[in-house]
């Protein structure tokens, strides 16, 4: 990975560039000819390549249900994608996100630790104007939030929390659960400067504003699922919860307490409308069946069985005395 430049140094770069003390065109040329790749054994690369695609794929699932979350709860077109999976330390994540920003730190039981959601205030403040009635257009990001917006802050991204849970149910079952939010970067001290940490980002487009999330995930804290961060791990989990007879076993349980409404046909017969509201007590109706006539009875409206009258322990009952099979036959 790139190293990851601080505001400050790109502004330097950049004026470099303007002023003429910086060639372009010598920096290309620098870079096709060197041979030699250093190696920063203080950016160890810790998650290998299987690893980063594991969590690009749970994270394009998490970027689907935050689409879906965010755009019933702000009314308006929102599109979350992952745009990059990096590992790098700490420190170095901590210098590469602005000084006044939205951080969201959360505990993750069982696993021992904390991760990090860093949103850029310009997605924060236009999810606010949209929450407080506004157009959701862009405000003036570099203030602190006020008691009423932390509030509405902690709800909004304490029930994103839940989606987080969601896409990595396949790996683990964690509880993820909001610690507090915080606005500056120094003050927040997860773990050691040079501890590798892998930073997820989202691109995140609200009407017309955009700007990123930032997840950040200690190695220290993974590590315990680490080896299930793996193709073959995802193909086995599939795989296993297609064949688990114990799941089928749950699912008939769980059929066999639900209810069903069922009801017997006695008989058909036609009046005028004249007749059925001089109807009283004692009124006999002739119906066109026989009495004789084997009784329908029909469980959820369709027509399963067919059964006689009679009484039960004193009460009216019906005795089925035949079953109607898939095809329409009869199972006397």
């Amino acid at each position: 990975m790139a190293e990851v430049l601080s505001q400050a140094e790109i502004d330097a770069l950049l004026s470099a560039l303007s002023s003429g003390e910086l060639i372009a065109d010598d920096i290309r040329k620098d870079e096709t000819e060197r041979k030699v790749r250093v190696y920063d054994f203080k950016r160890a690369m810790r998650f290998s390549k299987d690893q980063v695609r594991s969590m690009t794929r749970i994270f394009e699932n998490y970027g689907r249900f935050l689409t879906s979350y965010f755009s019933a709860q702000l009314r308006t077109y929102v599109e979350i994608d992952v745009a990059s999976v990096d590992q790098l330390p700490y420190e170095e994540f901590i210098r590469s996100i602005p000084k006044m920003t939205i951080l969201n730190i959360f505990n993750i039981h069982p696993l021992e630790g904390k991760f990090v959601m860093e949103i850029n205030p310009n997605v924060a403040f236009a999810m606010l104007d949209r929450l407080m009635g506004g157009t959701g257009n862009l405000m003036e990001t570099s203030r602190s939030l006020t008691e009423i917006e932390t509030s509405v802050m902690e709800q909004i991204f304490h029930r994103a929390l839940d989606s987080f849970r969601d896409a990595w149910k396949d790996i683990i079952d964690f509880l993820p659960e909001l610690d507090v939010i915080e606005e500056n970067p120094q003050f927040m001290q997860l773990v050691s400067p040079n501890e590798t940490v892998a930073v997820v980002t989202l691109s995140v487009k609200i009407g017309e504003i955009t700007g990123m999330i930032n997840f950040c995930m200690p190695h220290v804290v993974l590590e315990p699922i680490i080896p299930k961060l793996s193709v073959h791990y995802f193909v086995d989990q599939q795989k296993s919860k297609r064949e688990r007879p114990e799941d089928q076993e749950t699912i008939k349980k769980q059929l066999n307490r639900a209810f069903v409404t069922v009801s017997a046909e006695l008989g058909h017969t036609r009046i005028q409308v004249r007749e059925l509201l001089e109807l009283s007590v004692g009124d006999v109706i002739t119906l066109d069946d026989s009495i004789d006539d084997r009784i329908k009875l029909f469980v959820g409206g369709k027509q399963k069985f067919f059964g006689q009258p009679g009484l039960y322990k004193g009460k009216v009952a019906m005795q089925i005395t035949s079953v109607i099979d898939e095809e329409g036959g009869l199972d006397e």
